[in-house]
Formats: structure tokens, C-alpha cells, sequence
């Protein structure tokens, strides 16, 4: 257990109990201050969005030695088994930079680049366990798992063993935790945040504490807030994860006065089973998604194309095309496969709650998903004569291979092979919605909350879905997670700092 040290024990409050929640709660107390989770979902429920997650977590690597700091049982066999290459820094800037269009804050991807491998160090020293992410972000190729798109690690047991990991390294360092406990205000001493105003299930309370920080996630889950911010149709996406993540903090925080910041109308928002349930299911967790896409083919109901399936690795891409599926008619979305790929499908398309058919021709599989089969049938007859057959032969699946359609709208950039190799495949997708984008503004070297004027609000600090300034338009996937547990570390730091 960590070390208190004799004298004045600052106190710190922690909202929420998510990744960045429990990584400030650990950082806090590892720098002596005693520590109260709030956790508003009941015991049952705990977790946040992190629970729904793949656990995976984006940092920067110079080859297998760096993987080997944060895996260090991973054997010689395993190690020629696999091409982990390289993730720079300065990739991992440009790919935030890129995915962003160039909007992301500086000074918050500039902390996360740098703190990236330090923290997933740390997590590691926590006693959070990871593992390569063999079954979803590589193929093999040339006798190797080659890994592709700059992410390469996930938590040992995915989002729900991320959880539980966090969860006992705070019951050892002491960590208390509350739940069922709704924090509905901020409670101040003249200009100074002091503590919470919570609610239970059958009383008020007021908590006072010499810092708060603030990490219960964004607004995804609150149907007014949702279309008030995203738009007309939001209020109809499926929401893939807590069902507890609904602003509170968020809106908390600025009635206290502090600033709203980023991409208040954008959210990370994927293909999601047509027949999932409204939040997420704790069973199936992050299953329902459907992220295997850039290897087939995306129709809407009228049998017709509307996104550029290979436009990119599609850990840069999965996490803005739930807007555009829900955009489309009835808001549904197929993505159909044949015998050249699905070799390739990830695991959730294996799981028996898909929402899929099989035929062995296109119009009966457009007659078993319910799409319009004749312009099916010249859809795929118009993208099969675009197909640059001289390129097929350079075919990779873990790389931007250039293997493009030519003279179609939407073009396929990559992996654009030819779609006639029966029995065909199709998955009935929708849009599900992970976070919100915009939140609070905050200072990257400290976590602590800028008021309207961009002065530190005293007392308060925030981290992970409900920080704005990161995500615009789109999010590089495995950078949540990694921006959680960096946030959170400093912001759990600085807030153990303030009350002395």
C-alpha cells in the first residue's frame, strides 16, 4: 500500500470510475493524498466506459524492447512470431494532427505524445497487466502477425480486465470507493472548489475536500443533451456503452463557471449491430461493433455505396463513419464480405448476437438483409468493373497497399478487390455512439480546470471523455484510453498537491 506521509493528509475527490478516474485516484494517492471515489452507477455497473472498451492503448515505441517494458513475460517464441515495427512520437503527433484536421489543442497532444510510454510504465507498475492485441489489429503476413495502425497493446481481459485491474490496485493503495453516488454540484469556498454536492438513493449530501477532479465521462448517454449538441437524428443513436454517462459533471463544472472546450458538436461514433440494445450490454461488451469494413463493402438499404471503405487504416476512420451510417436511410447500414476476405473478420463478427445472412448469390443476400436487390446487384457490378485487376496481386491487409477502384464515387482507395467469390457475408449495422467530443478546458501540465477568462479554477481538475480539446471531427483509435490514463495521472497529482 502506498506510503501517507505524517502531518497534513490532503484530501481529494474523484468523480467518476473510469480508466482516468481510477488513474487519478492512484496517482493522488500515491502522492499521499486520501482519496474518495464517487462512483454514480451501483457496484453492479461500475466502470464507466472503460468496461465496454477493447483496452487497447495508443503510445509511442521504438520496437519490441519498448513492448517488452509493459509486457515482460511475453516469450522468444512469441516475440519471432510477431513484426511489432515502430511508433515514433513524431507519427503519433502527425497521426492526432491528421485525424483531427489539424485542431487537436498543441499543448494536450503535446502531453499526451510525452507521456504516453512513461504512463503506460506506471499502469504496469500499478499491476495492470497487457498483452498484444494479436486478434485485432494484426494480419499475417509472411509467416509473421503483423501489426498495423500504431496500436499494438491491450489490457490482459479487454475493457472489463482493465477495469477490475484498476479496481484492485485501488483497493490496495487504499482507494475508497462509493457508489450509487450522483455528484449534482460543486461546492465552493469563495473562489476555491471545495468539495461536491452528491446525491444517494435517499439523501443529500455535501463533501467537502481540498481538490476535486472531475472524470465521469461525457454526454453521450443523455438524449437531450446529445441532440441539443450533435444534431437532428442523434437522439436515435445507439449508445455503446455506460448508461450513466450523462453530463452531469460535465454541466457541474460549468455552472461553477468553467470554460466549454473542443468539438461540442462531434463524437466518436462507430458501426454498431442493428439489433443491439439501446446502451451497452456488460456481457457483450464492445462485441456489437463492427470494424472489419475496409476489407468488403458498405451499402445502405437502397443497395447503394456512401463511404470510401479503404480510405485509411481503419483505426482512423471507424470512429467518424457511425455519423455517416447515421445519416443514411432508416439509419442502417450492411457491410457485405465475400470468400477473398472473410478470413480477415475480427472476432465480433463471430459472436452469435450478430446481425448477419449468408447466400450464395447478391440478390438473395440483399433479400435476407432486407435491401434493395437489383441496385445491389449493379452496385457491385459497377465497383467490380472499377477494380484495378493488375493490382490485385499486391493485396495486404496491414498496410495502405493502394490497391484502389478507379473511376466510381465513392472510390475504395485501398483493398479494393474484386466482390465475387460466393458464399457472400452481410452484418445489419447501425450507429453507436462511444463519447462525446466537447467538454472542459483544462491546463495539459496540470489537469486543472480553466475558468471562461482561461484562469485555473482553484481546487478543480478533470480528465478523460469530459476534457474537450483532443478529438475533432474524428480519434485515432486506442488514443482514449491512452489520453485517460495520462490526464488522469496528472491530474490526480496536481489535485494531491493542493491542499498543501
Amino acid at each position: 500500500m502506498t506510503q501517507v506521509p505524517t502531518g497534513q493528509v490532503p484530501t481529494v475527490i474523484v468523480v467518476g470510475a473510469g480508466n482516468a478516474a481510477l488513474c487519478a485516484a492512484l496517482s493522488a494517492r500515491e502522492h499521499g493524498a486520501d482519496v474518495t471515489v464517487l462512483e454514480k452507477a451501483p457496484e453492479g455497473e461500475r466502470g464507466g466506459n472503460t468496461y465496454f472498451t477493447g483496452g487497447g492503448f495508443r503510445f509511442p515505441y521504438g520496437g519490441i524492447d519498448d513492448i517488452l517494458r509493459v509486457i515482460p513475460d511475453l516469450s522468444e517464441a512469441e516475440q519471432a512470431r510477431v513484426d511489432v515495427g515502430a511508433y515514433r512520437d513524431a507519427q503519433f503527433r502527425d497521426d492526432l494532427a491528421r485525424v483531427t484536421d489539424g485542431l487537436i489543442d498543441d499543448g494536450m497532444a503535446s502531453a499526451l505524445v510525452r507521456e504516453a510510454a512513461p504512463t503506460m510504465q506506471w499502469l504496469h507498475e500499478q499491476g495492470v497487466k497487457f498483452t498484444l492485441m494479436t486478434g485485432r489489429q494484426a494480419n499475417e503476413v509472411g509467416g509473421k502477425l503483423v501489426f498495423y495502425g500504431g496500436l499494438t497493446v491491450e489490457a490482459v481481459g479487454a475493457g472489463k480486465g482493465l477495469s477490475d485491474q484498476e479496481f484492485d490496485a485501488a483497493e490496495r493503495a487504499g482507494v475508497n470507493v462509493r457508489y450509487g453516488a450522483k455528484v449534482v454540484g460543486l461546492l465552493r469556498d469563495e473562489r476555491r472548489i471545495s468539495g461536491v454536492e452528491l446525491w444517494t438513493d435517499d439523501t443529500v449530501e455535501r463533501l467537502e475536500a481540498d481538490a476535486v477532479v472531475l472524470a465521469a465521462g461525457g454526454f453521450e448517454a443523455n438524449i437531450e443533451m446529445r441532440t441539443r449538441y450533435l444534431g437532428p437524428g442523434w437522439d436515435m443513436a445507439k449508445v455503446r456503452g455506460s448508461r450513466f454517462n450523462t453530463g452531469d459533471a460535465i454541466q457541474a463544472a460549468i455552472d461553477a463557471g468553467a470554460q466549454p472546450y473542443g468539438n461540442w458538436s462531434g463524437a466518436h461514433a462507430v458501426a454498431w449491430d442493428l439489433n443491439a440494445p439501446p446502451t451497452g450490454n456488460r456481457i457483450v461488451a464492445d462485441l456489437y461493433q463492427k470494424h472489419s469494413y475496409p476489407y468488403g463493402l458498405i451499402v445502405n438499404i437502397d443497395g447503394n455505396r456512401f463511404v470510401d471503405e479503404g480510405a485509411d487504416i481503419r483505426n482512423y476512420t471507424y470512429a467518424k463513419y457511425g455519423r455517416e451510417i447515421l445519416q443514411q436511410p432508416e439509419r442502417v447500414a450492411f457491410q457485405l464480405f465475400d470468400q477473398r476476405t472473410v478470413g480477415l473478420l475480427r472476432d465480433e463478427y463471430r459472436v452469435r448476437q450478430a446481425t448477419m445472412a449468408t447466400a450464395d448469390t447478391i440478390s438473395d443476400l440483399a433479400e435476407q438483409l432486407g435491401i434493395e436487390p437489383a441496385q445491389l446487384e449493379a452496385t457491385i457490378e459497377q465497383y467490380n468493373s472499377s477494380v484495378q485487376w493488375d493490382q490485385v496481386e499486391h493485396f495486404n491487409p496491414s498496410t495502405l497497399d493502394g490497391v484502389s477502384t478507379d473511376g466510381i464515387t465513392p472510390p475504395k482507395t485501398n483493398w479494393a478487390l474484386p466482390f465475387d467469390s460466393p458464399p457472400y457475408q452481410g452484418y445489419a449495422v447501425t450507429c453507436g455512439i462511444t463519447f462525446t467530443f466537447g467538454g472542459l478546458k483544462i491546463d495539459p501540465r496540470s489537469g486543472q480546470v480553466l475558468d471562461s477568462e482561461d484562469r485555473p479554477m482553484a481546487g478543480l481538475y478533470a480528465a478523460g471523455e469530459l476534457v474537450g480539446g483532443l478529438f475533432y471531427n474524428n480519434y485515432a483509435g486506442g488514443s482514449g484510453l491512452m489520453a485517460g490514463s495520462v490526464f488522469g495521472r496528472i491530474a490526480g497529482r496536481s489535485a494531491a498537491g493542493a491542499g498543501r
